[in-house]
């Protein structure tokens, strides 16, 4: 496999989902990701026993292989002098700083900007934030649930307006998983950039801004309009001009969605593959313009012709429309859609308990057409000892750092 990111070492001092994503992003593209850990407690995350409802296995834990696949974890007291320096030291041989600590914890423990600069000068020093590193709320956290998902809009857009509530995220770290990639993009913006012009940047990216550019389009369309989008009631189609453009449901339940953004083309094959023929030639639907606005009752005739026939039936047979749809799939049915799986999308590395492998999901670039090749996630502090060698560090130094509590 090949590995872009080969002879590239990032320092990460995070925790839990958003900005170690990055990482991992960035250790899956071959870059040599150290990850800093308390020497006692390790990452935060490490403690989660619970996940969206569902009990977890602390030796097969999702919140840490998924952001910390393919790393080395380094145990180090960095709130301690002697921690500090051996920061440093590994800060002096590093091409990326990575963090998403706030600027209160960066200060009180000299590894913001100034600190991390002043001993490499020529680092890309990366922060990941709640809101941004600029404004009076620069001090505040945040998750991907308030961040993300509350704030910025987007759950009140998924949210249809008559479920008369606001909808749960559903989907742990799903912000933290998008911006992560956000910030492996930028750092290999940054690396370029030293590459060519020998200047090394500082770079952000918060929760908010990602979702604010994950529904950049929406967001444009109310900042011109002041209306927002909502998401609609299952079964329920709404003010359409395209009944080949919604989510229709089957006659066990299931859900076909159309995604015909163009019918134009299409309009015959669409309805002989919904076994509606004859509205082909029915003045009303057989072109784009009548179809505009006759919309409300093709939309009604397909959504009868849909849940006259199960999920399954529909699955098999829309295979050949020409026009664009999708079967209304569960994460765990898109390991085994037969797309995902000759794409790669699922890796499986060595489990930490010894059992059978740990599946985690491929980052969405792929070079070359090349499986994914990594390694599972560290236990806290495992690599302490050879990353300090591989500096230099001499056993000495090493015990006495040990016995001080400054590193694991």
């Amino acid at each position: 496999m090949i590995k872009v990111m080969q002879g590239v070492r990032v320092l990460e001092v995070a925790q839990f989902t958003f900005v170690p994503a990055a990482g991992a992003i960035l250790a899956d593209w071959g870059a040599d990701v150290i990850k800093v850990e308390h020497p006692l407690r390790g990452d935060t995350q490490r403690g989660f026993v619970n996940m969206g409802g569902f009990q977890l296995d602390p030796n097969r834990h999702p919140l840490i292989e998924h952001p910390n696949r393919g790393k080395r974890s380094v145990g180090i007291d960095i709130s301690t002098p002697g921690g500090q320096q051996v920061l440093y030291e590994i800060a002096k041989a590093s091409d990326v700083f990575l963090t998403n600590y706030l600027p209160a914890q960066r200060q009180k423990n000299k590894f913001d900007i100034e600190h991390i600069r002043a001993v490499n000068p020529n680092i890309i020093y990366a922060r990941g934030s709640a809101y941004g590193d600029k404004g009076t709320e620069r001090d505040i956290g945040g998750f991907d649930g308030t961040a993300f998902w509350t704030r910025s809009g987007v759950g009140h857009a998924l949210t249809p307006e008559g479920l008369g509530g606001a909808l749960s995220q559903g989907i742990p770290a799903f912000g933290d998983s998008i911006g992560g990639m956000n910030i492996a993009g930028g750092i290999s913006a940054a690396l370029f950039h030293r590459e060519r012009t020998g200047e090394a940047v500082e770079l952000d990216v918060s929760l908010l801004s990602t979702a604010w550019w994950a529904a950049g389009a929406s967001v444009t369309q109310g900042l011109e309009t002041g209306e927002t989008m909502r998401s609609l009631m299952p079964d329920s189609i709404g003010p359409t001009v395209n009944p080949f453009l919604g989510n229709y449901l089957t006659s066990d339940g299931g859900t076909i969605n159309l995604c015909i953004v163009s019918p134009t083309g299409y309009i015959r094959d669409a309805f002989e593959h919904l076994g509606l023929p004859a509205l082909a030639d029915d003045p009303r639907f057989c072109d784009v313009m009548p179809l505009i606005e006759n919309a409300e009752e093709a939309a009604r005739l397909i959504a009868e012709a849909i849940r006259g026939k199960p999920f399954e039936y529909w699955r098999q047979h829309l295979k050949t429309m020409k026009g664009q749809w999708a079967p209304f799939q569960s994460l765990v049915d898109l390991a085994t859609d037969e797309q995902a799986v000759a794409n790669d999308m699922i890796v499986e590395v060595e489990a930490t308990d010894g059992g059978k492998p740990f599946k985690v999901v491929r980052g969405p670039v792929q070079f070359n057409h090349e499986p994914l090749e990594t390694t599972r996630a560290p236990q806290a502090s495992e690599h302490t000892e050879i990353v300090l060698t591989e500096l230099g560090m001499d056993w000495d130094r090493i015990t006495e750092l040990k016995e001080s509590g400054a590193i694991a």
